[in-house]
């Protein structure tokens, strides 16, 4: 496999691929939210794609979240708010896009990642793809995506999550409280049954797929400003001394 990173879209059987990569723990820059919210985005507008994948590359982690260095050389709030629209605009890609896209998730999903799956309109996993809301341990907290995890999700696990960012709890707890569809033993599984639901779903007739989808992600056509405002929230605290100390951990001096 290719140790650059990248978004790609390819398609099969009127189904449209869009993957992610970015070693060695698929961790999230701007410049690769930026072209991740344009592949979904023409992905919807593809005459030629009934269904949407979204999956990310290698075999490990699913999507570890913000790319700390990215998070460490922020200097002011609207660099802040900025970076964290990066995830805002992925996750309105994926609400606002008139075609049901599928999650693939064959790895951990830590932060954002998590943001992600809770975005999709179907989220299928592996054993190996648990997940951690790590944002309290470097000072932020999980703003951005927590409209979307609420959705999926009760407060109570919402809150559950947050309040233990050291922790990773399993993929069959995230499919006993929703956020998962279904949980696959190993990754070949997972992958055959994505591809099988994803190609049946793509012979489906494509209008009635859109007003179901209309249908389900009622009420949420405020999140552009609301995303927005959390992202200004994220991007504030992440200029705290708290947070430049912790970030200085785990950034390359």
């Amino acid at each position: 496999m290719t140790t650059k990173p990248y978004v790609k879209l390819y398609k099969s059987q009127n189904v449209g691929y869009v993957e992610f990569y970015n070693p060695p723990h698929n961790a999230l820059p701007a410049q690769l939210l930026s072209e991740l919210t344009t592949a979904i985005a023409n992905a919807g507008k593809d005459d030629d794609i009934g269904i949407i994948v979204l999956q990310s590359g290698g075999d490990r982690t699913f999507c570890a979240g913000a790319n700390f260095n990215d998070l460490a050389a922020i200097s002011n709030p609207e660099q802040g708010q900025t970076f964290f629209m990066g995830f805002a605009n992925v996750i309105n890609a994926i609400r606002s896009n008139p075609k049901i896209v599928i999650g693939c998730v064959q790895g951990k999903a830590v932060g954002g990642g998590v943001g992600l799956a809770a975005a999709f309109d179907l989220c299928f996993a592996s054993e190996f793809a648990s997940i951690k809301l790590s944002e309290l341990s470097i000072g932020i907290g999980p703003f951005v995506i927590e409209p979307a995890l609420r959705r999926k999700l009760s407060r109570s696990v919402v809150s559950q999550l947050t309040l233990s960012p050291k922790t990773f709890f399993s993929a069959k707890w995230a499919r006993e409280k929703g956020l998962y569809t279904d949980v696959f033993s190993t990754n070949e599984d997972l992958n055959k049954h994505v591809i099988n639901l994803a190609e049946e779903l793509a012979r489906y007739n494509p209008k009635a797929l859109k007003e179901f989808k209309k249908i389900q992600w009622q009420g949420t056509e405020h999140w552009g400003e609301l995303l927005a405002q959390r992202a200004k929230i994220s991007g504030a605290l992440v200029l705290s001394s708290f947070t430049k100390a912790q970030l200085k951990k785990f950034t390359k001096p």
